[in-house]
């Protein structure tokens, strides 16, 4: 009889990786195990941000761990980024939402936007994590229609001033510096703005029930003054904060991933020790349908996300290739935290487990970064030729 198959990994993905991509997965997969999940259950209960991992998350070179070695990064192809977001969001996409913003939201645009000096002053620091950014696009009224951007910026003399308000921020409250896209005379703009600069405040958002193992914050800007210096010059519309959420949403095909194996492993091992009326609760056909259900939707997100990360290092990766897997895999992982949740009965609804942490959390995953009916939307458009939105 053959040998069995690993439940969280039933067509063998892991052997369609290099030696490399496996080691980074193992490195990150062990963090996980050994630091994170230990703790982030009562992180999450006290709406705490487990800020003294931001050191290890560094040293193993997870920030920014695409860009190149002569910044003081990792040099890492797009697969190992994605399985770097698959295992953070196995411990919690809190975790995830910060390496994806620092790497891919303010990291990112300051290397394919910015000046060498801007590179090489910032890139290393935040590489080190001991300069933590924010990304500032979205606005308190704006949701899904970023160009419909209040927050603007004025030429005056040789600096900018920068007035506004942008919400829901992740990091906003433990960051050094913000990427700030504003509407100038010359389109939208991008700068970096150090958050202790006169006039900026950043004011946590409370009251969560999501993501509350992370730092969600409201900016204000009142004649916030900034060099020219802070401009990041070398793109100018919307193309330039599209950007860079095309690749902080390939993160996220493959972070929701690692939340449903989180959700499914927890929920195997409880269905074969829980007896119910004298038997296994894993012996029902009711529950093996369930648990089938779920393994063959990780499979689908778990090739679809991988096709995509060999099409990035490829160089022909395409954003309505990252809405589909967006869709799918935020979709995918949503039902399966939900399913497992109910599977686990009364007991699913208390931290103890991981089901309805990483339910509630991707509720958010979800909608940020596009909601699934933008990306749905975005496939319609590709399909038809025809702008629904």
């Amino acid at each position: 009889m053959s040998a069995r198959l690993n439940p969280l990994d039933l067509y063998d993905v892991r052997s369609l990786l290099s030696d490399e991509e496996r080691m980074v997965q193992d490195t990150v997969g062990r963090f996980v195990d050994e630091r994170v999940l230990p703790i982030i259950g009562d992180c999450f209960d006290q709406g705490r941000f487990p800020k003294e991992l931001i050191p290890e998350i560094a040293s193993l070179g997870l920030l920014g761990a695409t860009l190149p070695e002569k910044y003081g990064c990792a040099g890492m192809n797009g697969v190992s980024y994605g399985l770097i977001c698959q295992e953070l969001e196995r411990g919690d996409s809190g975790l995830r939402s910060f390496a994806s913003v620092q790497s891919s939201l303010c990291m990112y645009p300051i290397y394919a936007y910015g000046t060498e000096e801007q590179k090489q002053h910032y890139l290393p620091k935040m590489a080190a994590g001991e300069v933590i950014g924010c990304f500032g696009l979205t606005e308190p009224h704006g949701g899904s229609d970023p160009a419909n951007m209040k927050t603007h910026a004025k030429k005056d003399g040789g600096d900018w001033v920068i007035n506004g308000a942008k919400m829901w921020i992740t990091n906003g409250n433990v960051a050094h510096i913000a990427i700030v896209w504003a509407q100038t005379e010359d389109g939208i703009q991008g700068f970096i703005v150090p958050t202790d600069t006169k006039g900026f405040t950043a004011q946590e958002v409370h009251k969560k029930m999501s993501l509350r193992a992370s730092v969600t914050s409201a900016l204000f800007f009142d004649n916030v003054r900034v060099p020219e210096a802070n401009r990041l010059p070398n793109v100018k519309g919307l193309k330039g904060p599209l950007g860079c959420l095309t690749q902080a949403r390939y993160g996220i095909t493959w972070g929701p991933i690692g939340a449903a194996q989180a959700c499914l492993k927890e929920v195997l091992d409880y269905s074969q020790e829980r007896i119910l009326f004298g038997r296994p609760l894993a012996s029902n056909q009711a529950v093996q349908l369930k648990l089938a259900e779920m393994a063959r939707r990780i499979t689908m997100a778990q090739l679809l996300s991988l096709q995509l990360g060999r099409l990035k290092d490829a160089g022909n990766m395409q954003p309505t290739q990252v809405s589909l897997a967006k869709w799918n895999n935020c979709r995918m992982a949503i039902d399966i935290a939900r399913e497992c949740r109910d599977i686990l009965g009364g007991a699913g609804i208390t931290t103890e487990h991981v089901a309805i942490r990483h339910a509630l959390n991707l509720e958010s995953v979800i909608t940020y970064e596009g909601t699934e009916t933008v990306h749905q939307l975005v496939v319609g458009r590709e399909l038809t030729g025809i702008n629904a939105f």
